[in-house]
């Protein structure tokens, strides 16, 4: 599908919305994507996208989605040559937030040391640092309790990203222990009130 951009925002009426960009890896967390997209659309004057990996498709059914979603082929379609839109950019232009839920173990070691070999990752290596970025770690008890994790993270916040921290709980594999996605209310509720902070509009 073809981006749009920017008729999008046209308008009989000018009305500024929030834009959320969704980011969503291959964590079995990312079963919850239906469910966090819903959410989210429910809180007025927000407008989300979603980009995602190609591993993360894996747990969701696209046709669950009721918003547009991005993927490696998309990016690949929309530039033909040096005229065309760069999708990461018109994406990183696009949204006020960036929301990345669940972020497993391997696109957290990637962000961490600036790698960018997908749509995802080349969003958030381009984002704009004055905007904010929350992240929701999402992988087994054994691999959050990595050191490397830890230092991953705190590289993350230094760039100035805000975490949403994981929480214990039984997880798919049947560990139990720190490492599960936070709560999707918890989620909302934490993007609620950066716009908040950010006096971005949260109603039409």
């Amino acid at each position: 599908p073809e981006p749009g951009f920017p008729a999008e925002k046209s308008s009989s009426v000018p009305q500024k919305k929030s834009c959320v960009l969704v980011g969503v890896t291959g964590s079995v967390a990312a079963l919850k994507l239906p469910l966090l997209i819903a959410e989210l659309l429910k809180i007025p004057g927000l407008e989300v996208k979603v980009v995602t990996t190609e591993r993360a498709k894996h747990f969701y059914n696209a046709q669950e989605i009721p918003v547009t979603l991005y993927s490696d082929e998309d990016e690949w379609q929309l530039w033909k040559g040096r005229s065309d839109p760069v999708l990461h950019i018109e994406l990183r232009r696009w949204a006020d937030l960036m929301l990345v839920a669940p972020l497993d173990a391997n696109t957290l070691a990637k962000l961490a040391n600036g790698i960018c070999d997908n749509l995802l990752t080349c969003v958030i290596r381009a984002w704009d640092l004055r905007k904010p970025l929350l992240f929701c770690p999402a992988m087994n008890t054994a691999m959050w309790e990595h050191p490397i994790t830890a230092q991953q993270v705190e590289q993350l916040k230094g760039f100035g990203y805000k975490e949403i921290p994981c929480v214990v709980k039984k997880l798919v594999c049947g560990d139990e222990g720190r490492g599960a996605m936070a709560e999707v209310w918890t989620i909302v509720d934490s993007v609620k009130r950066i716009l908040e902070e950010q006096d971005l509009p949260t109603q039409s």
